[in-house]
């Protein structure tokens, strides 16, 4: 299991170095950053010390390797466009991504799951075909399509919820929520929805196609000859064994969750990453994106490892692939 680990840990290690060098080398034509601190009629030599300042007109090989160093120490420069360093412009925004993402994740899994077990159990009937349908729209309409529909439903036409912002917030250290306020938790029910939407339909169909093909194994049907209840049969065995694999794509779809949060975050305005990454790229910032870039790919990776390993304790014949000898 250590080996296991280790080996996992590796190539996380390598995916990163990739990624540095896949945004270091893609960021480098996105524009010349001096366009956007500078003005129009700024002279060439004002611009060339600009220039030198940001080390621009350093080798490329000195800057990637000033890059590379930079972002080990979780050090990304200083955002062109703010004037602040990068790492507290993402440290000021994670907890409202954080929060928007967690939210959206739990609102896809409980609702998910209980649809998908509601439709293998109960699939004629009429709620289990509705759930059907709801899956199709939800993996047909894009996310920012899902979002404005529902400001012009919840927040233009009946006013129940606000459009835009993340309401009042409390901080507990460093620490933003709105989880603690009225106005926070209306600002927070359509931006999850919207974002969660589209996992939610992915977890139903997963479960429900996972639990049909559970229910016709052949040790549920000796747990019938048993004579074991109708409930210890479906939540005892079935779902159990079909939340095995539903584990792994839940915690790959929670990196998706925060890396696509950008649509939703620019639809409802939310003050988070995703924001803060469109305004990098209105603006050529490119320590933003760089640093955006690097963040969301090692949320990916760590989330990936981490899967890796609970799907290791979940699943005994994994184990004993892992521990057998080549």
């Amino acid at each position: 299991m250590l080996a296991f680990t280790l080996r996992r840990a590796i190539q996380a290690i390598g995916v990163m170095i990739a990624v540095g060098v896949i945004s270091f080398s893609m960021f480098r034509f996105a524009g010349d950053p001096v366009n956007q601190i500078v003005s129009l009629d700024t002279p060439p030599a004002e611009r060339e010390a600009v220039r030198k300042s940001l080390g621009l007109d350093d080798p490329v090989p000195v800057q990637f390797a000033r890059y590379f160093g930079n972002a080990v120490q979780f050090k990304f420069g200083v955002s062109y466009q703010f004037r602040q360093p990068v790492s507290s412009l993402l440290a000021e925004r994670m907890p409202a991504t954080l929060e928007l993402a967690i939210c959206a994740t739990i609102f896809a899994m409980v609702f998910g799951i209980l649809m998908g077990v509601y439709s293998a159990l109960k699939r004629d009937t009429v709620l289990a075909k509705i759930f059907q349908a709801v899956s199709l729209i939800g993996i047909s309409l894009p996310t920012f399509l899902i979002g404005i529909l529902l400001i012009y439903l919840f927040s233009v036409t009946l006013g129940w919820l606000p459009s835009f912002g993340r309401g009042d917030v409390v901080r507990l250290g460093w620490w933003t929520t709105g989880l603690l306020t009225l106005s926070g938790l209306k600002a927070l029910i359509l931006p999850s929805i919207t974002l969660g939407l589209f996992q939610l339909t992915l977890i139903m169909r997963l479960v429900r196609a996972e639990m049909l093909e559970v229910l016709r194994t052949d040790y549920i049907r000796f747990a019938r000859a048993r004579g074991l209840t109708t409930r210890a049969i479906h939540f005892g065995h079935a779902l159990k064994n079909t939340l095995v694999p539903v584990i792994t794509v839940a915690g790959l779809q929670f990196g998706s969750v925060i890396a696509f949060a950008i649509i939703t975050e620019t639809v409802f305005q939310w003050p988070g990453m995703g924001l803060l990454f469109v305004q990098a790229v209105q603006n050529v910032d490119i320590p933003i994106m760089a640093a955006y870039l690097l963040m969301v790919s090692l949320i990916f990776v760590t989330i990936n490892l981490v899967v890796d390993i609970l799907y290791t304790v979940v699943d005994p014949r994994l184990r004993s692939t892992i521990r057998r000898p080549a």
